[in-house]
């Protein structure tokens, strides 16, 4: 029979990790507060938490003094409530919350986590990549082990998507955008039915292109296709391609990064298609997030923010094989 999580034995076993990762606290908030960001707190439960195609939620709802029922949801980033803080002039800012994604669970994931994330007004993506580069310097040794990868953070790689692709899957990803018979043909896979150009891409990307990345060091995958941007802005220099990157260690996705998307009418175009998508799959959920619109439509600074894992970052830490070994009482 196992032993609760709050038993003295099995507490124990993972006290060392815990400790770890509370120094890694104390050390991320010191590195923050040294660069002149500024802590926030955003609310958990929101009436809109994203127009995410493929996350799952935690529905609840709010009861007022009258009776009256609101619904919620728990938020899976505080991406959207920060954002709006940097609208209202907070500045540089960062923030370790607790995040809920429904459905998940493995070594490497929890449905309730902790999100660091933090934007820098003004920063490129380039710019923040090299602040990356410092903040793990500064919280990590110069060599990690994880799940049996070591990883030396002496240097980091930084790998377009269109070159990881040539190189891990012989594929042209840019120029067979859009169509998955010609992405198939490029990769020299067997395209399955029913299988559209971006689940073949999100495919071979699990298959064959991140088992090689952040091994020896850390590798930030940047310029993904702009069908894949999310919130991130299209490159100027080549617009086939978004300014987002994420960042693997230990072999681990650590992080995900754009420079930010400030157009109010172009982020309107992609919520509405995404919202389409994720109604055609799960049905009619929350309503688009207008305030979230008009506050960027007011005027967000042009800049560069990311979340990152802080238990997956705790785990590299600590050396932990399983997520659950750096959570206080898993659930």
């Amino acid at each position: 029979m196992l032993q609760p999580t709050w038993h003295p034995d099995s507490l124990a076993t993972r006290l060392p990790s815990l400790r770890r990762r509370a120094l890694l606290t104390q050390a991320t908030r010191a590195f923050f507060a040294a660069r002149g960001y500024t802590e926030v707190e955003t609310p958990y439960a929101v009436h809109a938490p994203g127009e995410e195609v493929h996350l799952g939620t935690f529905r609840t709802e709010r009861v007022d003094t009258a009776g009256a029922r609101t619904p919620l949801w728990l938020h899976t980033s505080p991406e959207f409530a920060m954002k709006r803080l940097l609208v209202g002039g907070a500045g540089p800012i960062f923030q370790l919350a607790r995040v809920w994604r429904n459905g998940e669970g493995s070594d490497t994931h929890a449905a309730e986590f902790t999100m660091l994330e933090w934007y820098h007004p003004g920063a490129t993506l380039a710019d923040l990549m090299d602040e990356m580069e410092a903040y793990l310097r500064a919280v990590l040794p110069p060599k990690v082990m994880c799940r049996g990868i070591a990883t030396s953070l002496r240097s980091f790689e930084r790998l377009t998507m269109h070159d990881a692709f040539a190189r891990e899957a012989g594929a042209d990803v840019l120029g067979t955008a859009g169509d998955a018979a010609a992405l198939a043909a490029s990769a020299r896979a067997k395209l399955r039915d029913g299988e559209t150009w971006e689940d073949l891409f999100f495919r071979l990307l699990l298959e064959r292109v991140e088992p090689h990345l952040g091994r020896a060091f850390p590798t930030f995958l940047t310029h993904w296709p702009a069908a894949q941007a999310a919130l991130a802005r299209r490159d100027s220099a080549d617009p086939r391609t978004a300014l987002r990157f994420e960042l693997f260690v230990c072999g681990i996705e650590l992080a995900n990064a754009f420079e930010e998307l400030t157009d109010a009418r172009e982020q309107r175009a992609r919520f509405v298609e995404d919202r389409a998508r994720r109604h055609a799959i799960s049905g009619p959920d929350w309503p688009l997030d207008e305030d979230f619109l008009t506050a960027l439509g007011h005027g967000m600074p042009a800049g560069s923010g990311v979340a990152l894992g802080f238990d997956r970052l705790a785990m590299i830490a600590s050396g932990a094989d399983r997520i659950d070994q750096v959570l206080w009482l898993p659930g």
